[in-house]
């Protein structure tokens, strides 16, 4: 009995256990993305049109960006505390929604209801940060992996959430805003005393190779399996036993990663917590860390001192001559013939204070491409119930599921694919981007058209574009302006969504659906001057003005296509601002082997 109960207690301990329960909490941290499915039932239960629901929609985005303020908790606050206060805020704003649009308390005003969608979004920020935070402390040297894994988690809640609620399905659609108050809450507070930085044991092990391809292989099935899942419910009428069947599999897919940190418990190989934490630490890339300071200081002076066509050399002997200059200037400077000059600021790839990246044109080419293709992204995501509406489609929730595993798939895809960029060709990430900004336009294109299947392509197309700014754009930025204030940076990137949205889905698409719908309201009356259409249309004044056809979206969609393309051109303006820069941060181990 006493080898069960210490098994359990370095269970307990696992940092892998916090890892799967991490990705749990992910699975219920992405509110943002049910967005779609919710907006029409306060639309019609609150009488709005499309413009205040946009409104919503930019409150919605700024809870879901403004993350300083759970930063600075998180530092103050224990762990579980932060999760608590997510979970509050989670249940407080959407909860609220849920009476008002259920009519069991007052109808508040526009900016009141802007404000709970704005505190309930925001509890999914400390969902966010506590398990990006406690597991990048766990897995300090796998914090690639780690972070994918999680954002992907993310990514799928929308999924997700939309497969559980179409188990509890009612007649009452607001049991859908009831879900999304209730459901990430419960799930935050009985993980908040798991989900946290365990002591110890945080080097790389053999066996953490084989148990993230695990969980990647996990990842991978439960897109498939929910993608299937959809189509089929789509296309087929299902009791209501074969979905509940289809939600237990669900179920027990998330449940299966556990088997992780219980084999490397009871495996007889796992070491005890208080044995590993004294095992030896690797200062392998200590040495390393030291010559890169020693280049970055001369690095200035090599800039001025190297003729302009060594950049046109092959790599090889661009290296050497970049060596023997890099070697002149060293010798010149320890006997006094040059001084090595006092910079006004670091250089691209050192590490940047978010004060000195705003006076950068690459930060601003970054972050304005941002604005351009996430935020166009995102008021597709945003919009989803009107738009589906507009081209005839009854279940809204198939689109707003289906783009949520498109936007897992665009993650993981678009760090991989960049990583290979950057890895194996030496050349910049945002060409990557680029790449996948382009494939947005032609999914705003499709969507435009309104042909038929038009959605399913175009929801495709724009998931994987929007899920791949969230994979490259940080590591970008990371690269580009360092690691040591990377909080301040990201957070900073993240107001792209809101910002893109408030011009997106705000100051256009709101506009062009209302001026759409009277355009058809008025022509539908043109000709009826009876008394009885007289009254028809005094009767229905208050309801809220609804656009059909493939017209309420067909300009928007083709503006932020060509937004999109203009995104893609900044990123390439980007890439050939820093192809110097890559070579030197990805080719830089074969030239100090030439040294």
């Amino acid at each position: 009995m006493g080898v069960l109960q210490d098994k359990l207690l370095c269970l307990y301990r696992s940092r892998w256990l916090v890892f799967v329960a991490a990705m749990w909490l992910q699975s219920w941290a992405g509110i943002g993305y049910l967005f779609g499915s919710i907006s029409p039932i306060i639309k019609s239960s609150l009488n709005y049109n499309q413009k205040q629901v946009a409104m919503l929609g930019v409150a919605k985005d700024l809870g879901d960006c403004v993350g300083f303020i759970t930063g600075v908790l998180c530092e103050i606050l224990p762990i579980w505390c932060a999760l608590l206060v997510g979970a509050g805020l989670n249940l407080f704003g959407y909860g609220w929604v849920w009476l008002v649009v259920t009519g069991r308390v007052s109808t508040l005003p526009l900016w009141a209801m802007c404000a709970l969608i704005f505190v309930g979004t925001n509890g999914e920020t400390y969902f966010n940060t506590v398990s990006l935070v406690s597991c990048v402390q766990n897995f300090p040297k796998s914090r690639g992996p780690v972070v994918g894994i999680l954002k992907g988690f993310a990514g799928l809640s929308g999924a997700i959430m939309t497969q559980i609620y179409a188990m509890i399905h009612s007649p009452d659609h607001a049991s859908l805003l009831f879900m999304v108050a209730v459901g990430p809450s419960l799930v935050g507070i009985g993980l908040m005393f798991i989900v946290r930085p365990v002591g110890g044991h945080r080097q790389v092990r053999p066996s953490d190779g084989k148990s993230f391809t695990f969980v990647y292989g996990v990842c991978l099935l439960l897109a498939a399996y929910l993608m299937g899942v959809m189509i089929v419910q789509d296309l087929v009428p299902l009791s209501k036993t074969v979905i509940t069947m289809f939600t237990a599999i669900l179920f027990i897919i998330l449940l299966v990663p556990v088997v992780i940190p219980i084999s490397l418990v009871f495996s007889a190989e796992q070491n005890p917590p208080e044995e590993e934490v004294f095992l030896p630490e690797q200062h392998n890339n200590e040495p390393g860390k030291s010559q890169q300071y020693s280049d970055e200081v001369i690095l200035s002076e090599l800039e001025d001192e190297k003729p302009k066509e060594v950049d046109l050399l092959p790599a090889l002997e661009r290296r050497k001559r970049i060596a023997q200059l890099q070697s002149k200037l060293l010798q010149a400077a320890a006997e006094g013939a040059v001084r090595v000059k006092r910079r006004r600021g670091p250089h691209r790839g050192e590490d940047f204070t978010l004060t000195q990246a705003l006076i950068k044109a690459d930060f601003w080419l970054l972050f304005i491409s941002m604005v351009l293709g996430s935020g166009s992204g995102l008021t597709v995501i945003d919009n989803l119930g009107q738009m589906s509406q507009s081209l005839g489609y009854n279940n809204t929730h198939i689109f707003v599921s289906t783009i949520s595993i498109w936007n897992f798939l665009g993650r993981v895809g678009g760090g991989y694919i960049s990583e290979i960029v950057v890895r194996d060709h030496v050349y910049p990430r945002p060409v990557a981007l680029a790449a996948f900004q382009l494939v947005m336009t032609v999914g705003h294109v499709f969507i435009a058209m309104g042909w038929p299947g038009a959605m399913y392509v175009g929801t495709l197309l724009v998931g994987l574009g929007y899920g791949a700014h969230w994979a490259v754009v940080p590591a970008t930025a990371s690269e580009l302006f360092g690691l040591r204030n990377f909080g301040a940076l990201y957070n900073f990137l993240t107001l792209a969504n809101p910002v893109g949205t408030l011009v997106f889905s705000s100051l256009i698409a709101s506009r062009i659906y209302d001026s759409e719908a009277e355009k058809q309201a008025h022509d539908g009356h043109h000709d009826q001057q009876s008394i009885g259409s007289f009254m028809f249309r005094a009767l229905n004044a208050s309801q809220p003005l609804k656009c059909e056809g493939s017209i309420c979206f067909f300009l928007t969609s083709i503006i932020m296509a060509g937004f999109c393309t203009v995104a893609a051109g900044l990123c390439m303006v980007l890439v050939f601002r820093t192809k110097v820069v890559y070579a030197n941060l990805y080719g830089k181990s074969s030239t100090r082997s030439l040294r």
